[in-house]
């Protein structure tokens, strides 16, 4: 049974803006993956992209819990032998804010095509500007 009606240039996309002061971190991140993914609409199906678009703002102020802080790390390997490289969650915080929402969502999506096409409908800013005011935005809290 096709739940999804229509072609794919039919479906009404909305853009959802959410600020990230003073928000949990992982909290934060399952909100925006249901939305990203589409999991919020009545017409779900999980091989379709039925998702919306997401801006999120002051990325540099989002918070984790415990001491995380202190003991988060970011890892990635450069491909050269030996060449495992770490980045504390304060050094990151500091470099590249967005990034940690980024590779938070990205966790939260399934691994295949899909969520490579879904990430590219995230969009998030250091500040409290964005780009997008031209899209009729809905304000999330």
């Amino acid at each position: 049974m096709d739940t999804h009606k229509g072609k794919k240039e039919d479906l009404e996309r909305n853009w959802y803006l959410i600020d990230a002061n003073e928000k949990i971190l992982g909290r934060l991140a399952t909100k925006v993956a249901t939305i990203l993914r589409g999991k919020n609409k009545i017409n779900f199906e999980n091989s379709v992209d039925l998702g919306d678009y997401v801006v999120i703002i002051n990325a540099e102020k989002i918070k984790l819990t415990g001491k995380k802080e202190e003991q988060k790390l970011y890892r990635h390997h450069t491909g050269y032998p030996g060449a495992l490289k770490e980045i504390s969650y304060k050094e990151m915080s500091q470099k590249k804010p967005d990034y940690i929402i980024k590779k938070a969502i990205k966790g939260m999506l399934p691994n295949n095509r899909l969520s490579r096409k879904l990430i590219k409908r995230l969009k998030v800013y250091c500040g409290a500007q964005h780009p997008h005011i031209a899209q009729n935005i809905e304000i999330l809290n």
